[in-house]
């Protein structure tokens, strides 16, 4: 019996060991044509939404973290940049000109990347389900646009967090 139950007990050390190398977070990971770099304290989520094509966490001392969402449509789908600009900027409760929203276009080689920032009550939820009004939260987002299809990321928390993650979101959108 000693035997059986050591060797019972060998494999499900070795399974729990599998176990925890299988949910290792990914270093680097691609969202259609583009590849990321995750930021080494960022941490990966697996999502339950098919929607989401990766999903990572900030870490916030003592608080809320932020939550990095990446989305691909594939091509001809998702909508064009000034829409999904428009629709990021409408999920506040306060209008455009009260959230300090900010929409800029960078050249990255022969890509344009378009920044999206905003700050205010934002209202957290599924497109035309139920949202749930979250103060003081802060929206960094950027659309990288591909004849392949455009790649929509998008960061939302508390206004310190993402202010202080936006030096790393920017490297990771620009070193793609």
């Amino acid at each position: 019996m000693r035997s059986i139950s050591s060797l019972l007990s060998g494999w499900l050390f070795a399974l729990v060991a599998f176990a925890g190398m299988a949910a290792e977070a990914p270093k680097t990971f691609k969202v259609g044509e583009f590849a990321f770099a995750r930021p080494e304290a960022w941490e990966w989520i697996v999502s339950a939404s098919p929607m989401r094509k990766a999903q990572l966490k900030v870490p916030a001392k003592g608080g809320k973290p932020a939550e990095v969402v990446f989305f691909y449509f594939g091509e001809g789908s998702g909508g064009g940049t000034k829409a999904n600009v428009d629709r990021w900027l409408g999920q506040f409760e306060e209008p455009r000109d009260k959230i300090s929203a900010k929409v800029e276009e960078k050249k990255a080689g022969p890509r344009t990347i378009t920044y999206v920032q905003a700050e205010g009550t934002y209202k957290s939820g599924m497109p035309g389900g139920p949202t749930t009004p979250q103060p003081n939260t802060m929206l960094l987002g950027a659309i990288l646009e591909s004849s392949q299809g455009n790649v929509f990321v998008r960061m939302t928390g508390p206004i310190d967090v993402v202010k202080t993650a936006k030096d790393d979101f920017n490297k990771m959108i620009e070193a793609r």
